[in-house]
């Protein structure tokens, strides 16, 4: 960024079109000692957008302030030789200026204790210079601090503006849309009154035609009603004869179900019985099944005799299921009394209306205690008492 620059850009010189509040340089001397380098101090403005290609020169006038300091240094050999008032200028990438320092100039620092012979006059002269230059420094800092605040007032009201304008537009675009809009619904609506006009017409006339027809309809159903009003007094007196003998019906049902549910529980109690009975028989026959067995062999060896020793063996049928017993050598004395028993236990009735089995019970118990009964010698119990009694004996 560092150039310098003898004559200013053309375009840095209409100064009232120019940005200049937008770089503000800082720390500016009001002399520089030349042979030496300058550094210039500048700071950016809020909304001002620096570029790469912006550059910073040495021009002939000044400016002043902003927060943020930015810095660049022109080297001693590119800077001017002459007593001239120059300035910094920032000019952007379009060679406009956006900001200028105060003015300054180029001198040697001992040049106030050089003795230089002048006349009166001249002294005068280079006092009232000096003086002008000072006010006109003062005058140009305030002007450049006003035109800062005028230009800044100028960009936030240009930046309302632009704001306005945008929501006007967008407002006359809106209503251009909505008047465009409302012509569209109005041609629609000329339309469809038209064609509404037309339907109403015709809905006139058919409704003309309904009317005659619901004046024939009414008439028919005022007919229909009064032979339905007769036949619903006839189906009422029906119905009053009907009532009793539903009513009968419905207590002769209840009076079934009961009987049924009565029957039906006792041939499930009868069933669990006979289920019970069967069980029980089976379970004696075959504890009196065991006990000839050991009878048989205890009887056996107290004989002296082997049972595979013997010259024939019972042969075991098993039809029906109710066979000897192989382990008895002369068969079972009492597979008469068990035969004969065997009908009695099982003695069973058919229910004449649900056709099930019913076992006789009393018939079962009376069966069971012929079977069992206590030892007179040693007090236990035996089902088979004759054949226990006779064990005691030997």
């Amino acid at each position: 960024m560092e150039k310098t620059v003898e004559d200013p850009p053309t375009s840095a010189v209409l100064l009232y079109h120019c940005h200049f509040s937008q770089v503000i340089f800082n720390s500016v001397e009001t002399f520089y000692i030349p042979g030496r380098d300058v550094t210039c101090h500048y700071a950016f403005t809020q909304h001002f957008i620096p570029h790469l290609k912006d550059w910073i020169g040495i021009f002939r006038l000044g400016w002043k302030t902003t927060p943020k300091q930015q810095e660049v240094q022109f080297k001693a050999y590119c800077l001017p030789k002459d007593d001239e008032y120059y300035q910094f200028c920032y000019v952007g990438q379009d060679d406009v200026v956006q900001g200028a320092s105060i003015s300054f100039q180029f001198h040697p620092e001992n040049e106030e204790d050089i003795l230089v012979v002048t006349t009166q006059g001249e002294v005068e002269e280079i006092e009232q210079h000096n003086k002008d230059c000072v006010s006109l420094q003062k005058q140009n800092s305030h002007m450049q601090t006003e035109l800062q605040k005028k230009q800044e007032e100028l960009e936030t009201l240009q930046s309302i503006n632009k704001k306005w304008e945008l929501k006007v537009k967008e407002q006359e675009d809106c209503w251009e849309t909505e008047l465009r809009q409302l012509k569209e619904q109005n041609q629609k609506m000329s339309s469809e009154n038209e064609k509404m006009e037309i339907r109403v017409d015709q809905l006139q006339a058919q409704l003309s035609n309904r009317e005659k027809e619901m004046e024939k309809l009414v008439q028919g159903d005022q007919d229909k009603t009064e032979q339905l009003e007769h036949l619903l007094t006839e189906q009422r007196k029906d119905q009053k004869k009907l009532e009793r003998p539903l009513e009968e019906m419905k207590q002769n049902e209840t009076t079934a179900m009961k009987k049924q549910q009565e029957l039906t529980d006792e041939n499930f109690h009868l069933s669990r019985r006979l289920s019970e009975n069967r069980i029980i028989c089976n379970v004696l026959l075959e504890g009196e099944n065991d006990l000839l067995k050991r009878e048989n062999s205890r009887l056996l060896s107290y004989m002296g005799l082997d049972f595979n020793s013997l010259p024939y063996q019972v042969s075991i049928s098993d039809e029906g299921g109710t066979g000897q017993n192989p382990g008895l050598v002369y068969g079972n004395p009492y597979s008469d009394i068990q035969e004969s028993s065997s009908p009695s236990l099982l003695s069973i009735k058919k229910c004449p209306i649900c056709k099930d089995d019913i076992c006789d019970y009393t018939l079962e118990q009376q069966q069971m205690q012929s079977l069992c009964s206590n030892c007179p010698i040693c007090g236990k119990i035996f089902p088979i008492f004759e054949d226990h009694v006779f064990c005691h004996s030997l």
